[in-house]
């Protein structure tokens, strides 16, 4: 699971690069957090998807 802190701070920039263009170390660490957190949630989903029992 991705910290509360990552969480925030990806909501953090999105908002920002909304309003403003990003530097290019925030631009990096943006798309490493976002790569960070599609990893976990992929990884999640799997999980959950292997653990699915079909019952009939």
């Amino acid at each position: 699971m991705l910290s509360q802190e990552k969480i925030e701070r990806i909501n953090y920039l999105a908002k920002k690069a909304k309003i403003e263009e990003l530097s290019e170390e925030e631009k990096q660490e943006q798309k490493q957090l976002r790569e960070s957190y599609l990893k976990n949630l992929r990884s999640s989903l799997r999980n959950q998807l292997d653990n699915i029992e079909i019952v009939d």
